[in-house]
C-alpha cells in the first residue's frame, strides 16, 4: 500500500507546526511575552492570552484537519496585525530590513490564504 502526503496536507502540517510553536514560545518565554506586552497593544495581557489561544487551538485544528476553512480566519487576523504592527513600521528606515523581517509573516499570510481557499466550509 503506497501512502503520500498531499501538498495542502504538508501545507496544513507546516503551517500548523509554527503557529503551536509560536504559542508555545510565548507561553514559556518571558522574553517573548514581554517582547509582545510592550507593542503598544490595547489590553496587551489579555490580548496576549487571546493571541496564545487561538494559535494553539487554530494550529491543533489544522493539525488534525478539521475546521480548516474556520481556523486560518483567526490566524489570518493574527498575521495582517502581526505585519502592520512590528513588520510596516521597517519600511520608513529600510526596505531590505523590513522584506527579510517580514519574510515568514509574508509566507506564513499567503499560505493561510492558500488554505481558506483550497478548504470547503
Amino acid at each position: 500500500m503506497k501512502t503520500y502526503l498531499s501538498a495542502n496536507s504538508l501545507i496544513r502540517y507546516a503551517v500548523a507546526y509554527v503557529f503551536i510553536t509560536s504559542a508555545l514560545m510565548k507561553l514559556m518565554s518571558s522574553e517573548l511575552a514581554n517582547h509582545f506586552l510592550g507593542l503598544g497593544l490595547p489590553y496587551p495581557q489579555l490580548m496576549l492570552k487571546l493571541v496564545i489561544f487561538l494559535e494553539m487551538v487554530c494550529g491543533i485544528l489544522l493539525l488534525v484537519n478539521k475546521s480548516v476553512k474556520n481556523a486560518v480566519v483567526p490566524l489570518i487576523g493574527i498575521m495582517i496585525v502581526a505585519l502592520f504592527v512590528t513588520k510596516i513600521p521597517l519600511l520608513h528606515t529600510d526596505f531590505l530590513a523590513f522584506a527579510f523581517q517580514a519574510r515568514l509573516d509574508i509566507v506564513m499570510l499567503v499560505l493561510l490564504i492558500y488554505l481558506y481557499k483550497q478548504y470547503p466550509r
